[in-house]
């Protein structure tokens, strides 16, 4: 896949054939920051954490596009210590976006990225009231044919600031055979 863009076929859309997906730019932080407050289920970081994401980790991040409107983003690093793990730390779709795959779509670009060409597993941690995000994941790796491991992520105690569930996390793979 070339990295700096592609095209996918979304249903719904306003051009389910025009669905562009690429890598970010420095501007696309403040709309992935917009993108998780719109969707009032992730928890929303400053708009300078996404700037850095979009700076610092543009080859592991996707953002996708309907006629030049951001409708999605995936958000992902490679950790140092596990160089062959892929984390996705959030992945986020336009609420009127939503139910057309897009999501799948993301993770599937993501791991096609020559970023991610070593990469054997997936990992996210997931809260239990996010079932959406619990279906995604565990589609991926059926998807795949791959174990979906789960396992303790993050208690709550070790979240401040607020109520905060346990996370969950998901280790997905090895991808690669």
């Amino acid at each position: 896949m070339d990295q700096a863009s592609h095209h996918s076929c979304i249903s719904g859309l306003e051009d389910p054939e025009k669905v562009h997906i690429r890598v970010p730019r420095l501007e696309d932080g403040a709309a992935m920051w917009k993108l998780v407050k719109q969707s009032r289920l992730l928890e929303q970081n400053t708009c300078y954490a996404y700037l850095l994401l979009c700076r610092h980790f543009a080859d592991t991040c996707l953002i996708a596009e309907d006629a030049g409107r951001a409708i999605g983003f995936v958000a992902a690093y490679r950790p140092p210590v596990e160089p062959d793990v892929i984390f996705v730390w959030q992945i986020g779709v336009l609420l009127e976006a939503r139910g057309r795959g897009l999501a799948s779509t993301l993770l599937e670009h993501l791991v096609a990225t020559p970023a991610c060409a070593n990469v054997n597993y997936l990992e996210a941690t997931v809260a239990p009231s996010n079932t959406a995000s619990q279906r995604l994941f565990a589609g991926f790796a059926r998807r795949r044919s791959v174990p979906c491991a789960r396992m303790p992520g993050f208690s709550k105690e070790l979240f401040v600031g607020g109520e905060h569930e346990d996370e969950e996390l998901f280790r997905i793979g090895p991808l690669q055979s």
